[in-house]
């Protein structure tokens, strides 16, 4: 029987949309990634993992494999990925990915054990079973993967080129976890945005990850997309219910064309308003939750038994580039085109596009093309942030204590920032805390940005998404 409780969505006027209505970081890390510098490269990066390796009790390890590779353009979409159908190109970036887990692999000690592990793209399944085991092996060479029930190992799955047998031979290779793409069932929605996609081929590799013995399932979808309605998105939603995964990502569409070509093709006049995106989210809080769903945070829904549920019961839930992770505190690896590695103090990204990622492992070099070392006050704001994404409240003593400040007068200019949102009613400023309302929650976004202080240095916000 479900624990978990229906929430009903609050409600928010015409002037409280338009005034938030703004562009905004999605905060996956703080410092955002608009911050990282050129300046930054190898030698910076062993630099981190050297000091890493010399903590007391060093950090566990995840490790995140970019496979940028997909078969058909989804005119939504704003990762890093490259469109083809040459399965030949697979070989050829596997060469270079096998020298980057070589050379990176050097940089950390051996008895660090890799306890989470996660293939996102573009399109991992674009490698074929033979070449994902292979690249298992790799890493398992390389880094000590843990085989303990606890481990993470996950990785996205595009059902239109995966079937059941596919994902039935991933159990054997260690992955125990499986993140789906649906966005949305409408046959219009899936017209206008370049994904056909039936309930039917989504159903048979979520069965089949069960038949392998996955311990969770996740869907994906984006609601803000064009045509959707609330109406219509109920039905998707009841789809996806009747498909039980375990946990649930329905992500606001963030259109960008200016930065993502594919979204050149989405008809801008047809995207929701503000006020019909918050309405479309609110009917998925409402649905979710009464059908036992908990709610965990800004856009993730998982069952009560889940890892995440449980996590967030206890105060333990973190929040990293995956989002919400019950592994946050590992020091993340990344590897290759465009991954972003967070190691120690510090955030490094590789090469953005096919030549300079080649290029530079050609040469014998590790692909870093830009990042940051994080100074006092990031730390502190990037925690600081953290916390209220993952259990809005932030106690103005422990803190402080934890952090050797004065709460109160070392964020005096955000505490007197946030009292037009306590108006609002989306926090509640207490004489020893802050803490994010049950509207609040809805738009965490806006109140993480008020502690974001490259937000107020720079014209950054062109580079980042509607919060609502």
């Amino acid at each position: 029987m479900s624990t978990s409780t229906a929430i009903a969505a609050p409600t928010f006027d015409p002037d409280l949309i338009a005034r938030y209505d703004t562009l905004g970081p999605r905060y996956t890390s703080y410092p955002t990634a608009p911050q990282f510098r050129p300046g930054f490269g190898e030698a910076e990066l062993r630099a981190h993992a050297r000091a890493s390796n010399e903590d007391p009790i060093p950090r566990r390890l995840s490790l995140y494999v970019h496979v940028p590779f997909c078969m058909s353009p989804c005119f939504y979409c704003g990762c890093t990925r490259i469109i083809t159908r040459d399965k030949s190109k697979a070989g050829v970036y596997l060469s270079r990915l096998y020298r980057e887990i070589e050379l990176t692999a050097a940089l950390f000690d051996r008895d660090r054990p890799m306890v989470q592990l996660h293939f996102g793209g573009g399109t991992p399944n674009f490698l074929d079973i033979g070449q994902m085991s292979e690249l298992m092996d790799s890493l398992g060479r390389h880094f000590s993967l843990t085989r303990a029930p606890t481990r993470e190992f996950g990785i996205e799955i595009d059902p239109r080129f995966a079937d059941a047998d596919y994902v039935r031979a991933l159990g054997p290779l260690g992955f125990n976890r499986m993140s789906v793409g649906c966005q949305d069932f409408d046959p219009a929605v899936q017209a206008a945005v370049n994904r056909i996609q039936s309930v039917e081929e989504t159903r048979a590799v979520i069965e089949a990850a069960r038949e392998a013995d996955f311990r969770s399932v996740n869907l994906d979808l984006i609601y803000g997309l064009p045509l959707q309605t609330v109406d219509s998105f109920a039905r998707t939603l009841d789809k996806v219910i009747a498909l039980r995964p375990d946990r649930i990502a329905a992500y606001s569409y963030a259109h960008m064309p200016e930065l993502f070509k594919a979204q050149r093709q989405i008809d801008a006049a047809q995207l929701p308003d503000a006020a019909t995106r918050l309405a479309l989210f609110a009917r998925t809080l409402e649905t979710l939750t009464a059908a036992g769903y908990v709610y965990i945070g800004m856009d993730h829904f998982a069952l009560p038994f889940d890892e995440l549920s449980r996590a967030q019961r206890e105060g333990a839930l973190q929040r990293n580039f995956q989002g919400y992770s019950t592994h946050g505190d590992c020091d993340i690896i990344a590897l290759g085109m465009s991954a972003i590695s967070r190691i120690g103090d510090s955030y490094s990204q590789n090469a953005k596009d096919l030549v300079g990622y080649y290029a530079a492992l050609d040469a014998g070099c590790l692909p870093v093309m830009r990042g940051l070392t994080l100074d006092q006050d990031d730390l502190i704001r990037r925690a600081l942030i953290a916390e209220l994404m993952c259990h809005g409240r932030i106690d103005f003593a422990s803190f402080g204590a934890a952090w050797r400040i004065d709460f109160p007068v070392y964020f005096a200019d955000e505490l007197d920032h946030l009292r037009q949102l306590a108006a609002d009613g989306l926090v509640d400023i207490r004489p020893d805390a802050l803490v994010v309302t049950s509207r609040g929650r809805l738009l965490v976004r806006i109140i993480a940005m008020c502690f974001d202080a490259y937000l107020g240095r720079e014209a950054q916000t062109a580079r980042y998404s509607r919060a609502i």
